[in-house]
């Protein structure tokens, strides 16, 4: 890299505040950061500065926080900074090409994909709950579409038994330093963007709160992949005794049971066992998916055994959980 580029930054959860850690830690200080603006969050409901803007601020970084790029004064801003390189990296809003056109390198993107697979909201989220065996970061250089542009550099993983918020950090601290690596050979023009297939492209779609209620209908590898892709949120969850019980973690069962499902099986300090939907080749029994941790409402999240060991009597065999 024959000179320091003058990069801005764009991007607010934690997920993009790892980036720009990463960035500045390996020397590459961006002249200016772009973030969405201060909302309210948590408990209280506070107004509070996002993850992004947190690392900004401490760095000494300038930070602006237009509500999108629709006001001409916002899009002037940008161009007066100069940027030889626009990074984004989950920043929530969507760049028209006005703002696509300024940076003299472009703009990047960090999508957290094997794309094209999984273009759009929750693409770590919808790769654990379709079963994908891989999952991973592409440097992509952005265009008007939706994470279609040309793929710069990638970086896979496996997905194993991990749940989201587990895959989330891994993707981060790999992205990271995905971009870090290859940022050098993006200034100088050195690397070969190639062109996604768009024939093999599917959709993430955002996440939202209906999903969180489980079908005991669906087979337990179903139910048991939906608990992992919405931890933490929006929370698998079930209806016992009117109260919502969340479910943050699982496991399968190599049981059936002829018992309807949505039912407790058994239950004991090793998990609550329960009936679900039919399972593929087993005839006429349903599977089983063992429930091992638990939130009740207002109640922090705990194993079944320690549940068990204050209410031994919850959760009896024939219980319906719906």
């Amino acid at each position: 890299m024959s000179h320091q580029p003058r990069i801005v930054f764009a991007g607010t959860p934690e997920f993009a505040a790892t980036y720009l850690s990463a960035l500045i830690e390996a020397g590459f200080l961006p002249v200016a950061v772009y973030t969405q603006p201060d909302r309210r969050s948590g408990r209280g409901k506070k107004i509070a500065p996002s993850a992004v803007k947190q690392v900004a601020q401490a760095q000494g970084i300038e930070v602006f926080q237009p509500l999108n790029f629709k006001q001409p004064q916002d899009v002037e801003q940008l161009r007066q900074l100069k940027p030889d390189l626009l990074i984004v990296v989950a920043y929530g809003l969507l760049l028209p090409q006005t703002v696509l056109d300024i940076p003299k390198h472009g703009c990047i993107n960090a999508h957290a994909s094997l794309l094209p697979k999984w273009r759009g909201a929750a693409p770590i989220q919808r790769a654990i709950e379709a079963g994908d065996k891989d999952s991973g970061v592409c440097l992509m250089q952005m265009d008007k579409g939706l994470d279609t542009g040309a793929v710069l550099a990638r970086t896979s993983v496996s997905i194993g038994n991990l749940n989201s918020a587990e895959l989330h950090q891994l993707l981060a601290d790999k992205g990271a330093q995905l971009m870090v690596e290859n940022l050098p050979s993006i200034v100088d023009g050195t690397i070969s963007p190639k062109a996604q297939d768009d024939s093999l492209a599917s959709y993430a779609h955002k996440l939202n709160k209906a999903d969180a209620l489980i079908n005991w209908q669906l087979d337990a590898v179903q139910i048991l992949r939906q608990i992992k892709a919405y931890n933490p949120w929006p929370v698998s969850q079930f209806n016992f005794q009117d109260k919502m019980i969340r479910v943050w973690d699982a496991e399968l069962s190599m049981s059936q049971t002829a018992s309807e499902a949505g039912t407790v099986v058994s239950s004991s300090k090793d998990g609550i066992e329960v009936a679900t939907g039919e399972g593929k080749g087993v005839g006429k029994e349903n599977g089983i998916i063992k429930l091992t941790s638990l939130q009740f409402p207002g109640k922090k999240a705990l194993t079944v055994a320690q549940i068990l060991q204050g209410n031994p009597d919850l959760f009896q065999p024939g219980s319906k959980l719906f």
